[in-house]
């Protein structure tokens, strides 16, 4: 047990053990992707939330005041909520977003249950799902449950499709099963007549190089026996095959009246029957209700108008007129789910790209609901007292802020105190300070974008080394550049800038011009270099194959850099670029196209190098990280102690620069290190939700862990010199005081830690005396 003490005015202090250091919320607190929502027919004041990435909150006073509810679990996507129609307290949670659209999405481990209205949750199976997209309850019966799983859409399966349950989740059936290819995306039951549904089916597959979605297998299935058996529609004014990703929805009012929201290449957009799905008619072909189906694709009938159609895309979409006109409405932007009060059609509520909605007078004014939910791609510091961190927020900006946060700042309040946002860059890539001089900001962003910021004149200046290629098919690009493009630093030289596509760019002018220090890299494999989204193409530069993914200069070697590449390859140079050796082949037992997620090259040895390289989009998620001490000539995999399950690939992988072999990884659900590098794993979890850890750094002057998570922002670990101290010397004294950090003056928040550790927990107070250098007593403190 370690106990954490503050010298300064807290007397009560933190209890924890070595694996029990507390991490602590630093921001940002504006809002990102709420996936999924669901409320309380007729109760105005409870709303569930569920994030893409970040868990599951509550509200119980109508929108305004939200905690999260789900963070014991141990995954924090969420693709579907569902409330009991006949038991208010029976909460359904699917899990993996279902959204899916690009290579950080995440996946699930299954379906929850909670019976007492969100307080506990228990796993009720389906737990090679991937990502459940809908979840249907029995409007008077809430054993009976259906779950439509999209799969992990990463190679075939079996488990996907609609599932259902007769007794409450402890038993499933795969009730309806297009084939290995194909998921459930859309899910309709007849709130009067519970024995017809209709579900859509949805051909998707992904990978590191593309997506591609739509296929022979993609139709509208229809059931009049409750679920038991399914029969595929085609024809019948139906559009023809091959279809992408379709939603269903079936009008409360009226049950003849049946919506189909299909994704085609050019057939149209909304089908609708007037008799029950025997016969329908195309009555839409507007391209805006089906684009981007992947990451869209939502349709609602007003409760008590069946010509009151709500469609969710980029923009949010209304008909009054059974769907042959539609209008944009200002509700949103880039929309996901929708929930109607079925006793209430004034009130609903919708979700988008940062958060949610809810309207209490049909649209005419909104409730603007925000969470701390930020998707944070990775996370750098700068050397200011106190230090500032810095990152790129999906579907927001570049952004940075202090690394002591404001007292009141947290969950529901918005304190943004010294957040800077809009530095140059987007929502992707990488934010780096200049090492040297906080004031100048490096980020990059999809579509070939770099950027230097001046924190003087708070501007921001393209510096692109080549022509934008945003929505370009990749294999019509010169250059490929990735979503998240990496960007790098040089450790000798705050001039010198790397950015990756498929070559190597190198600045060393602030950016005025780019020379090219690599050839191109990849495998150079013409069928990974594709056009992405299948049926209707979608090339913004998420699924970019063939890239470079990865670059780490040597913070001891001048000249020495590390590269690594989305579809499997390791590189080194120790000469700036002049050449370059492929050292992939030396790495014993490392499959195939798998992405280098990360590079951490030692602080103590030029030799010495970590690799961290992830599966999970070639169907594989286990663990894979390496260790060289050569230069890359032999490799150790060190992985071995990490936990496999459905969220354990390895997102990023670091070296503590103040310790030799303590290491850090993140996966795809939470944080782990390791004391004797790599040999043996521990997980690093108090404090921190089970969202992705994207990357990880540490403050070298604070000896703070910082970390950012793919759905709940940045967080800090104050002071991991116990953990430093723990990998430098390993004792067995029942007793050991740690030698404690230097401590910093600021206008809040002044305090120091003393860290100890007890082989066994104490049974009474503990009490540290600090004494002068005279060994007189200047200070006791007690637990």
């Amino acid at each position: 047990m370690a106990v954490l003490l503050p010298a300064q005015r807290r007397f009560g202090g933190q209890q924890s053990g070595a694996g029990e250091m507390s991490f602590r919320f630093v921001g940002p607190v504006v809002g990102n992707r709420v996936a999924a929502i669901a409320g309380v027919p007729g109760d105005a004041s409870t709303y569930f939330a569920g994030a893409a990435s970040g868990g599951i909150w509550k509200s119980t006073d109508g929108g305004n005041q939200w905690n999260p509810i789900f963070d014991s679990q141990p995954v924090a996507a969420i693709g579907a909520l569902a409330v009991a129609p006949s038991d208010r307290n029976v909460v359904w949670a699917g899990t993996g977003e279902a959204w899916v659209i690009r290579d950080s999405d995440v996946m699930g481990n299954g379906i929850y249950k909670s019976t007492d209205a969100g307080k506990t949750w228990n796993h009720m199976g389906l737990d090679e799902t991937g990502r459940i997209g809908r979840i249907i309850v029995h409007p008077t019966n809430p054993e009976i449950v259906f779950a439509c799983a999209v799969g992990r859409a990463t190679g075939p399966q079996q488990e996907r499709g609609v599932f259902r349950t007769t007794d409450g989740g402890a038993h499933w059936d795969r009730v309806l099963f297009a084939d290995e290819k194909a998921g459930c995306s859309g899910l309709a039951m007849d709130p009067h007549n519970p024995r017809t549904l209709f579900a859509g089916m949805w051909q998707v597959e992904l990978h590191s190089w593309a997506e591609f979605g739509g296929g022979p297998s993609s139709a509208i299935y229809v059931s009049h026996d409750g679920g038991t058996k399914w029969t595929k529609l085609e024809g019948h004014g139906l559009p023809k095959s091959p279809l992408g990703k379709i939603d269903v929805a079936i009008a409360p009012s009226n049950a003849d009246r049946v919506y189909a929201l299909i994704q085609t290449a050019g057939q149209g957009s909304l089908w609708r029957s007037d008799d029950g799905g025997d016969n329908w008619r195309a009555v839409n072909y507007d391209r805006a209700l089906i684009g981007r189906a992947g990451y869209y694709i939502r349709l609602a009938v007003s409760p008590n108008n069946d010509n009151e159609v709500l469609v969710s895309n980029s923009s949010f979409h209304l008909s009054l007129d059974g769907g042959q006109t539609f209008r944009p409405v200002p509700w949103g932007g880039d929309n996901h789910d929708i929930w109607i009060d079925p006793t209430n059609p004034d009130r609903f509520v919708i979700t988008d790209d940062a958060g949610l909605n809810i309207t209490t007078v049909h649209g005419r004014g909104f409730h603007r609901v925000q969470l701390p939910i930020g998707q944070m791609y990775h996370v750098a510091v700068d050397n200011q007292v106190p230090y500032y961190v810095y990152g790129n927020m999906q579907d927001s900006s570049t952004m940075r802020g202090p690394s002591v946060a404001p007292p009141g700042a947290g969950y529901g309040r918005p304190a943004q105190y010294g957040w800077e946002f809009r530095l140059g860059g987007c929502e992707s890539g990488f934010t780096l300070p200049d090492w040297s001089d906080p004031n100048i900001v490096w980020a990059s962003c999809y579509g070939n974008e770099v950027t230097r910021w001046d924190g003087k004149t708070k501007l921001a200046r393209s510096v692109s080394p080549w022509l934008h290629t945003l929505d370009s098919p990749p294999n019509d690009a010169k250059y490929r550049c990735h979503w998240t493009a990496p960007l790098a630093l040089d450790p000798f030289d705050h001039n010198a800038v790397y950015y990756g596509c498929q070559v190597i760019f190198k600045t060393s002018n602030g950016g005025q011009s780019w020379s090219i220090i690599s050839p191109d890299l990849s495998t150079q494999d013409p069928t990974r270099n594709v056009p992405s989204g299948g049926i209707v193409g979608d090339n913004l530069g998420q699924f970019y194959g063939e890239v470079v993914f990865a670059i780490a200069p040597s913070p001891v070697q001048k000249g020495q850099i590390w590269a690594g590449t989305n579809d499997g390859l390791v590189w080194i140079t120790k000469d700036g670029g002049g050449h370059w050796t492929n050292v992939t082949k030396n790495i014993s037992g490392l499959p195939a196209w798998g992405s280098v997620t990360s590079i951490s090259p030692s602080t103590f040895d030029a030799g010495t190098a970590y690799v961290s390289v992830d599966f999970h989009l070639s169907d594989n998620r286990d663990p894979f990280i390496y260790k060289t001490t050569d230069s890359g000539q032999t490799w150790t995999k060190i992985s071995d102690g990490l936990p496999k399950h459905q969220l354990s690939y390895v997102r990023c992988v670091t070296e503590d620069p103040n310790q030799q072999g303590l290491l850090f990884a993140g996966t795809g659900n939470g944080l782990y290190y390791s004391l004797d590098s790599g040999a043996h794993w521990t997980a690093l979890q108090t404090g921190l939700p089970h969202a992705p850890v994207s990357w990880v750094t540490i403050q070298k002057q604070f000896h703070d862990l910082v970390v950012s998570t793919y759905g709940r922002g940045f967080y800090i670990m104050d002071d991991i010199t116990p953990l430093e101290q723990k990998a430098r010397e390993a004792t067995s004294t029942s007793v050991r005081l740690f030698s404690p950090r230097p401590a910093h003056r600021f206008l809040s928040g002044q305090e120091a830690f003393i860290n100890f550790e007890l082989k066994s927990a104490a049974k009474q107070p503990v009490q540290v005396a600090i004494l002068d250098s005279n060994g007189k007593v200047v200070r006791e403190l007690k637990t």
